[in-house]
């Protein structure tokens, strides 16, 4: 891989657009001002990158040596920049297969941070160190001695450890599973993930202080989102806590999902399906990022989905069961006031979907800072308010 730039004078300084966007929002605190000014996204952001469009879900090439004033606009902008395609497989400037390493948008970098609640001389471990920006801040802040920086990937470990070699600063970097945490630097009084999550592992309660905290992205496998936890470690070796905001990111390698194969599932339509009606409507699922989608999936285990918008008239949104080949679809056409259900397998996964949505609406819809989850040797239980009202689970 290529190094990242060095930062052209004057640019990214505590009066740059971005940083008092960013603060005005919310979402850097003011003590993270310095930090943020002295550690600029530009020093991590390598010739070529990608830059992601969260409306339309395209991405586009920037290349420093064709276009630098692009290039710089998309490094000070508040989006994300993909820099690495299909594990390192991919080569060359067209848009890979599979995102699978970034520069997380800026908002949701400091906003993490904000919500970390790190101080100066606390011990952090960082999980996904990428191209090095979340560490090198870190560091900047609670000082290099105290940073722990993990990354999967080597050739992207020795990216970051460039990068961070022209700051000046010097976290730890470990080239391993983040999952496993770094026993030699615990116990921490942080962890932070720049990964997305299906299960918090257990090494990252046993390597925290009992008072500290865990910040990660974690969903469910029901859709891509995440929404990022914030887990306080208990006495008992349970951590628990709310969540803080919805995000989407980069899931972990050994816990990314295989989408189901759906000619496994439905050799032939409908086949043997059972047929019923809704008069839910394809808007009651909510979109990408409704908190709806993130409830569901909390209380419909082991189930993905997908929505297939198959013309102007029609919508269709298929469910599979991750456990079996239970499988449902229902098929809302314009104009109609009742949709189509087909379902088959031993689950009645659409029934468990609005079973769901329902309790959602019955509990007033709540917002996602409702929600909560405890993790512990026994497993992962999502709440709502307290951690004595479990979502009820829809088999």
């Amino acid at each position: 891989m290529t190094d990242a730039l060095p930062l052209a004078e004057g640019s990214d300084r505590p009066s740059s657009e971005l940083g008092r966007f960013l603060l005005s929002v919310g979402s850097m605190s003011a003590d993270w001002t310095d930090t943020f000014n002295a550690v600029p996204r530009a020093l991590f952001t390598p010739p070529v990158v990608w830059s992601y469009d969260m409306a339309t879900g395209q991405s586009i090439t920037l290349d420093h040596a064709n276009g630098p004033e692009k290039w710089a606009e998309a490094t000070a902008a508040n989006v994300p920049l993909i820099t690495q395609w299909d594990d390192g497989a991919h080569h060359g400037p067209a848009v890979g297969v599979v995102p699978t390493s970034s520069l997380s948008m800026p908002s949701v970098v400091m906003s993490m941070l904000r919500d970390l609640d790190v101080k100066p001389g606390m011990r952090v471990l960082d999980a996904g160190t990428g191209h090095g920006w979340n560490a090198a801040l870190l560091a900047h802040y609670t000082g290099s001695e105290n940073v722990v920086s993990i990354e999967y990937d080597r050739s992207v470990s020795g990216v970051a450890a460039n990068n961070l070699a022209r700051t000046g600063l010097s976290p730890t970097l470990v080239v391993g599973d983040g999952q496993q945490g770094w026993t030699p630097g615990a116990p921490y009084d942080r962890i932070i993930a720049t990964y997305g999550l299906r299960r918090i592992p257990q090494a990252w309660l046993e390597q925290t202080k009992v008072g500290g905290a865990i910040l990660a992205p974690w969903g469910t496998d029901f859709s891509p989102l995440d929404a990022v936890i914030k887990l306080h470690v208990q006495p008992d070796g349970t951590a628990s806590g709310h969540f803080t905001e919805m995000v989407e990111f980069m899931k972990s390698r050994s816990q990314r999902l295989v989408f189901p194969e759906h000619a496994t599932y439905v050799p032939s339509f409908p086949g043997d399906a059972d047929t019923g009606t809704t008069t839910a409507q394809a808007d009651d699922l909510g979109d990408r990022w409704s908190v709806q989608r993130f409830a569901i999936g909390l209380a419909v285990p082991g189930v993905t989905h997908l929505i297939h918008h198959q013309d102007d008239d029609t919508t269709v949104a298929w469910f599979y069961s991750l456990s079996d080949r239970s499988w449902a679809a229902v098929v809302w056409r314009k104009d109609q006031p009742e949709a189509t259900v087909y379902q088959a397998g031993p689950r009645r996964l659409w029934q468990a979907v609005e079973r769901a949505l329902e309790w959602w609406q019955g509990q007033g819809r709540p917002e996602l800072r409702r929600f909560g989850l405890t993790v512990g040797h026994t497993g992962t239980v999502a709440w709502l308010d307290d951690p004595s009202s479990p979502v009820p689970l829809q088999s």
